[in-house]
């Protein structure tokens, strides 16, 4: 199986998994806009595993783009964090799986999302925490949309994290063009300005990502802006 095919076949999986999810969402291309940016983090990028959903030395991931979670609810099931079943009653009275994700409900969840703008902060936090613990191997990263950098919090974080040279944090911007703010040359530059790594990819483009992802940025916090197309 070539590596597209394989691509291709994956995908086909997820998108089966979230057509199960049928309750009343109301961010359909929300969802999608983070599927391919999830699955790479969740299938290539991070250390985590569902048996051992609470160990110390695991990644953080925090999604605080968590309106429309399907996509991240998907992820979680493929990779064994959730049973499938489970998806069939998604944001009903008495599942677990509402339409924000929820911390104490769902195992490999790290913060119940909500306002958004809180994400960064919260990331910027962890991240202090783990090397306030000496804990400095586990990686911390942050899902966000663009249109939350119209958030001042979300400000207020970056700035810090890049002079605080936060160098296990990093962010994935979703960039698709529902921002109400921009800055000449692109998102990525606010966080250069900052004393952040950054690079822009093709949010589609698995390979891009997992590039992009892995891109070594000593000392300086690291930031991916994933354009994407949204699909109903």
């Amino acid at each position: 199986m070539t590596e597209q095919s394989r691509t291709e076949f994956e995908l086909d999986n997820l998108r089966a998994l979230m057509s199960r999810m049928a309750g009343a969402e109301k961010h359909g291309p929300a969802a999608s806009s983070t599927l391919d940016a999830l699955w790479v983090l969740y299938d290539r990028v991070l250390r985590v595993d569902p048996a051992r959903a609470d160990d110390r030395s695991r990644d953080r991931f925090l999604l605080s783009k968590g309106h429309g979670p399907m996509a991240y609810y998907a992820v979680l099931a493929a990779k064994g964090f959730i049973a499938p079943e489970l998806l069939d009653g998604f944001g009903r009275y008495d599942s677990p799986l509402g339409h924000h994700p929820d911390r104490l409900l769902i195992p490999g969840v790290e913060i119940g999302s909500g306002s958004l703008g809180h994400g960064l902060p919260l990331g910027v936090g962890t991240a202090l925490g783990l090397r306030a613990q000496g804990l400095t191997d586990p990686a911390v990263w942050v899902l966000i949309g663009d249109a939350e950098l119209d958030e001042g919090s979300n400000h207020e974080a970056l700035a810090y994290a890049g002079a605080a040279g936060l160098d296990r944090l990093h962010t994935v911007v979703i960039d698709n063009q529902s921002a109400t703010h921009g800055w000449s040359g692109g998102i990525a530059s606010r966080f250069a300005a900052a004393g952040w790594s950054a690079v822009t990819v093709d949010g589609r483009d698995h390979e891009a990502l997992f590039d992009a992802f892995t891109e070594p940025h000593r000392g300086r916090p690291h930031a991916v802006v994933a354009v994407v197309e949204p699909k109903n």
